[in-house]
């Protein structure tokens, strides 16, 4: 059984993270699957755009999981960190109910999955460094 690929966005502005609500009533990274023929990378940029309203260009992938979404279904992560283009005003698609920018210091105590905490993580020290 081969895993169905999900590519998400790890997108930080301002000391804060991007997260949607989605319909299991969970923060999730905007993303989603790809299409035929595009790169990840590609996938990324086009969910970003239709999810969010945001233009973004993908800086490196920062980590890649299997997450159990259902008892019966799993699903390949690929997160990978991402900058704004330019800032403006998010708007969602019918995919999820609400958005928020979550400060990065108080992620632990929302209903995000371990795997994107972990990318998040990894996606801020990224960023960091290459301000150096």
């Amino acid at each position: 059984m081969r895993l169905p690929i999900s590519v998400k966005g790890v997108v930080i502005q301002r000391g804060r993270v991007l997260v949607l609500r989605n319909e299991r009533d969970e923060w999730e990274l905007p993303g989603g699957r790809l299409l035929e023929g595009e790169t990840p990378e590609e996938a990324l940029v086009r969910e970003i755009q239709e999810e969010t309203g945001l233009s973004a260009s993908v800086t490196s992938l920062v980590d890649a999981w299997v997450y159990q979404v259902t008892p019966r279904e799993k699903v390949l992560i690929l997160q990978y960190a991402c900058r704004l283009k330019r800032l403006r005003a998010v708007t969602i698609s019918h995919e999820h109910t609400e958005y928020t920018w979550l400060h990065l210091d108080a992620l632990d105590g929302e209903p995000l999955p371990e795997g994107y905490l972990r990318g998040i993580r990894q996606a801020v020290w990224l960023l960091m460094k290459d301000k150096r």
